[in-house]
């Protein structure tokens, strides 16, 4: 392509050169782009890591899918970055329990799908305010009162990115392995039907009984196991 007067310039070769690019697949209704796919093995089984771009929010997601998890009735967990729970494995949440519950179920199933959603550190507020927040829960304010002493919101996160992902994987309707009917009702919302929410119990310990009390009775989280008594918290293992 050749301008009137000369050679190309620099934004008409762009243009050029944009014009004869693939289109990327981006699902409009969230602004969500998928970026690669890749397969991964875990300590679970192998699953496809398909890497995301949200242009909304500018974070990026990964879904992990098992199997050919079809269209209808996907055995699903959305699971919210948890850098304390799902890396150094932090007992004051449960996060890093449910990842990994998460995976097995999928695996075990055939079939599934993990979407993992960054930006929803400490319930989207950060890591370093999630930080702060956990010492004044040390103090004794609830998980709810602490991020409100920070002037925070109590639950910033938005889960338009995730039915993105399961849309653009083609899936329409889930089984939903979640505890919070929240999550549950986002999806709906979105556009992703949920056919059923199925329990991910994981057994409290010490360390994490009251943080759950709270999400039970704050956040209205589904945890009825919360009323048997917590195990101690695990004994470290010397190296």
């Amino acid at each position: 392509m050749t301008e009137p007067h000369g050679a190309p310039g620099r934004k008409t070769a762009h243009r050029a050169q944009a014009a004869t690019r693939p289109p990327a697949r981006r699902d409009a209704r969230a602004g969500v782009e998928r970026v690669t796919a890749v397969p991964l093995p875990t300590a679970h089984g192998t699953f496809l890591a398909v890497g995301y771009l949200d242009h909304e929010r500018g974070d990026e997601h990964v879904a992990l899918v098992h199997g050919d998890p079809g269209a209808d009735g996907v055995l699903t967990r959305l699971h919210s970055e948890c850098l304390t729970g799902d890396a150094f494995g932090s007992r004051h949440c449960e996060c890093g329990d449910q990842l990994a519950a998460a995976l097995r179920a999928v695996t075990d199933e055939g079939a599934g799908v993990v979407v993992y959603l960054r930006g929803h550190e400490g319930r989207g507020i950060g890591l370093l305010a999630k930080l702060r927040a956990m010492a004044l829960q040390a103090e004794g304010l609830d998980t709810v009162e602490a991020n409100l002493a920070l002037g925070l919101p109590v639950d910033a996160r938005d889960y338009g990115a995730a039915a993105g992902v399961l849309a653009d994987l083609g899936v329409r309707s889930v089984r939903l392995m979640s505890n919070n009917p929240r999550k549950h009702e986002a999806l709906v919302r979105h556009g992703i039907r949920v056919t059923e929410r199925v329990p991910l119990l994981i057994p409290p310990c010490e360390s994490n009984i009251g943080y759950l009390r709270a999400k039970r009775e704050r956040l209205d989280h589904d945890l009825p196991h919360l009323d048997r008594p917590a195990a101690p918290d695990a004994v470290p293992v010397s190296r």
